[in-house]
Formats: structure tokens, C-alpha cells, sequence
């Protein structure tokens, strides 16, 4: 008779709970079908994950469209910049192996490097305090090059900051950081990720890109021209391989690699709270960026997470480590706004989340929208160029205000970002005025930002505010 009554009961208490599951997991294929329906978005793999275990992990729409391929878990995507985590790994097994310390100067390293890049450690590398930038104009993405290429074109820039001054992210970096390990194991170290860290947590899909071997489930990646998807552009096979994100991975490996940092292999625990760690400045300020993760508290939560965009393809990882979930999101289009997707599926468990309610419409209007991302380049360079605006708003301007305004823009987790996540949610009219409003959706923040342009292309009143949940 107890057995029967506590099975009873048993049943009772989790129906609830299965509601509420079935629930959650109802409304998150609507979000995620709406993003993909409203981004021309082909393709997504989604997985929810509790303290290492799936709590949910979807499928949706196609993994190629040319050959009407489903995407399905085994489906391989590209990582962009979320290989940048594995490369830090990479970093800290040798620091855990005493081979390399995070003090250590990349000169020790790297023989011949020029006198700008003599105080450089490998801690300014990994968290983006180097004072290095992107790739210099001089390099073609369609061109082949030697890694020695690479350093010695890398070597020529002038750095924009004394190295631990500023935070500038930094793909060179990381991609200096995948030579310095070759110079230190003897190993390219997409080679040493396999031995280290792929083959010993059974990874089985995740290896550098190539697109000459054949790749079982590979997805197709994708972008949007003018209203119409097209295929990725091509990219030569030696700037698909650098260590700033040149990754294939289902998301069935990456599973297996977020219930890897619960534990102590590869990486240690206590190596794994100075990844975390948010980077102190010079000045003694923090940065919300460790190594190869962004790191920051948002709505009263510790939040690790990192985007990647390459190829045809966007990809997001936010995990809540005092809450033990961590949600990925894999997409095979361009005009994907990964943070965003994986930010929506996140508010469905921290409902503080959540982003704010309205559909993006389609862009009409590209010329308002360059004159939009202008604006916003010179603001969070805390300059504006007085030519952009009408005569009566650049009299109006005050250096406080644009100031005031540059630190509001620079308080997004990657400003440039803006780039990649702006979404237009109305267009209208108003008084001979062109109004245009658009969001930026953060991991832990919306931005608005409202732009009235004259016929003449001036920009006649702008608001950018921070929207409130």
C-alpha cells in the first residue's frame, strides 16, 4: 500500500513539472522558428544543457538547401569566433603542463618580433589586451599564406595602445596565439586541440575546417543578398585554418565539451576560473572578457558566453555556471543575430532574459541604415563628424553628450557587434522626415536607437537609449 501511494504521488508531483517542460520547449521552437522565418535563417541546432546533461536539443529547418538536407544533431557547422575558447585551452594546457606561463613575453617565443611588440605577454593575447586589431588591409582572404606570412604582415602594424592599457578585440591576437603554440610543441595546433582536448572527451566531428575532405553532415553555410539567400563566400584553405575561430563541430561535440568544465580534464578547475576571470587593465579597471569567453554578471547572474561569425554561419554559447545550464545555438546564415536567438531561448529559464517583444522588418531603406552604422562607429569612438547631421542638431551636440553617448554604446559586450545584430523594427514618416528605429540585443541588454533623416541624407534627430524589461 506505500508503494502504491508514493508511486501516485510521484506521479503527481512531475506531471507539473512534464507540463511545464513540454511548455518551454512549445514556445521555444516558436521563437527560434519566427527568428529563422523573419532572418531567411536556412538552418539552426539548438541544445539546452543542465549541469552536462541535454535537456533539450533541437532540429530545425535545412542543413543544405541546394540538396535538401535536414539539419539534424549530427549536423557540423563552422565556429567563427567560438573556436576562440579552444585555442585558450590550448594556451592553458601548456600553462598547466609548465610550459609556458601567462607572464611569459611572445618574444621569448617568437624570435625577431619588432621593438612595439616587446613588453606583448601571452595574457595580453589571450584577453584581447594586446593592443592588436583585425587583419590588415593587405590580406586577401582568396589568398594562400605561410604562417611566417601572416606574423611578418602582422608585425608591420603599428599597435593602437601600449599592451594591458585598452581592450580592442583582436583576431590577429589569437591567431598569433595558434602560432606560438606551434613554436612551443612542434605541432600545428589544430593538431594539438585533437590530441588534447577532441579525441580524449570523444569530440569525433570537431576538427579544423577543409573543404577537401569529406566531411560526413557537413552544413552548407549561407547569406543574404538584396532579399534572396546566396552561398558563403569562399575563403582560401590557409585563412580557414587560423587559430581566431576555423572550427567544424556538431553540436553533439559541444555537449561533450560543456560537461568537460564541470570537471577537472582537460582543464582544471582552478585554470578554469582564471579563463574566467574578467582581465584587469593597467589602470586596475575590468573588462568583461577572460580568455577565449566573455565574462560578466547580468540581471544578478554569472554569465560566460561567446559568438562566433564566419563563413556563412553564426554560432552563440552563453553558459550560467552557478546555475549549471548552458544554451548553444548553431545557425548556417549570416543573417543570423546570434545573440539574440540564444539570449530569447535563455529567457525561457531566466525570464530577465528575455528580449524585448517585436518583429524585425525588412530593410528597404540600405542608404538610412549606412548613414545609421556611421553614427554609431563614430560614437563609440566618442566623435562625430558634424558633416553627418543636419546644421541645427550638430549646434545642438555638446562633446559631453556625444561622450555620454559613446560610453552607453561601448557598454555593449562588443560594440562592433553592432554590425552584426541591428535589427530595423519600424520605418515611417514623419514631418518630410525619414524615421527609422532599430535594436541592438546584447546578451544582457537592449539598445534603441531612433535615426530621422532629412531627403538630403542629414541626419536630423537621433535617440539611442537603453530599453528597460
Amino acid at each position: 500500500m506505500k508503494i502504491r501511494i508514493l508511486i501516485v504521488f510521484s506521479i503527481l508531483l512531475l506531471t507539473p513539472s512534464i507540463a511545464g517542460a513540454q511548455n518551454v520547449s512549445a514556445r521555444i521552437d516558436e521563437f527560434v522558428k519566427s527568428e529563422m522565418q523573419s532572418r531567411k535563417i536556412p538552418g539552426v541546432s539548438l541544445a539546452v544543457v543542465r549541469n552536462g546533461q541535454i535537456e533539450l536539443l533541437k532540429s530545425y529547418g535545412m542543413a543544405n538547401l541546394e540538396h535538401n538536407v535536414p539539419v539534424k544533431p549530427e549536423t557540423i557547422f563552422q565556429s567563427g569566433s567560438m573556436g576562440k575558447q579552444f585555442t585558450a585551452a590550448a594556451v592553458m594546457l601548456l600553462v598547466q603542463d609548465g610550459k609556458l606561463s601567462l607572464a611569459d613575453k611572445i618574444a621569448t617565443h617568437l624570435p625577431n618580433v619588432p621593438p612595439s611588440w616587446k613588453d606583448i605577454t601571452v595574457r595580453h593575447l589571450l584577453s584581447h589586451t594586446a593592443g592588436l586589431g583585425d587583419y590588415p588591409p593587405e590580406i586577401d582572404l582568396r589568398r594562400d599564406y605561410t604562417e611566417e606570412q601572416l606574423l611578418a604582415a602582422f608585425q608591420k602594424m603599428p599597435l593602437a595602445f601600449a599592451p594591458g592599457e585598452k581592450w580592442d578585440y583582436s583576431n590577429i591576437g589569437y591567431a598569433t596565439l595558434g602560432i606560438l603554440i606551434r613554436r612551443i610543441t612542434g605541432k600545428f595546433y589544430g593538431d594539438f586541440l585533437r590530441e588534447r582536448i577532441f579525441e580524449p572527451l570523444g569530440m569525433t566531428t570537431t576538427r579544423i575546417i577543409s573543404e577537401s575532405d569529406i566531411i560526413p553532415n557537413r552544413a552548407a553555410g549561407y547569406r543574404v543578398v538584396a532579399g534572396e539567400i546566396k552561398n558563403q563566400e569562399w575563403v582560401s584553405p590557409s585563412m580557414n585554418t587560423t587559430a581566431d575561430g576555423s572550427l567544424n563541430f556538431s553540436i553533439l561535440d559541444l555537449i561533450k565539451w560543456d560537461a568537460a568544465l564541470y570537471t577537472d580534464s582537460p582543464l582544471q578547475q582552478a585554470t578554469l576560473a582564471q579563463v574566467w576571470e574578467p582581465v584587469r587593465l593597467n589602470s586596475g579597471a575590468r573588462k568583461g572578457y577572460g580568455f577565449g569567453w566573455f565574462t560578466d554578471n547580468f540581471h544578478q547572474r554569472r554569465v560566460v558566453f561567446h559568438g562566433g561569425a564566419w563563413q556563412g554561419f553564426k554560432s552563440c554559447i552563453i553558459r550560467f555556471p552557478d546555475d549549471k545550464l548552458t544554451i548553444i545555438v548553431l545557425a548556417n546564415s549570416w543573417n543570423t543575430r546570434e545573440f539574440k536567438l540564444a539570449r530569447g531561448v535563455a529567457g525561457f529559464y531566466f525570464p530577465e532574459f528575455a528580449v524585448p517583444p517585436g518583429a524585425a522588418i525588412a530593410d528597404t531603406d540600405p542608404k538610412t541604415t549606412a548613414i545609421m552604422r556611421k553614427l554609431l562607429l563614430q560614437l563609440a569612438g566618442n566623435s562625430l563628424d558634424p558633416t553627418l547631421l543636419a546644421p541645427n542638431l550638430a549646434a545642438q551636440l555638446t562633446a559631453e553628450r556625444i561622450s555620454e553617448l559613446g560610453r552607453l554604446l561601448n557598454s555593449l559586450t562588443l560594440p562592433i557587434a553592432i554590425f552584426h545584430s541591428e535589427e530595423l523594427v519600424e520605418r515611417r514618416n514623419e514631418n518630410g522626415l525619414r524615421v527609422n528605429r532599430y535594436r541592438f540585443n546584447d546578451i544582457g541588454k537592449t539598445l534603441s536607437l531612433t535615426v530621422k533623416t532629412t531627403a538630403e541624407d542629414k541626419i536630423a534627430e537621433f535617440d539611442l537609449a537603453e530599453m528597460t524589461p
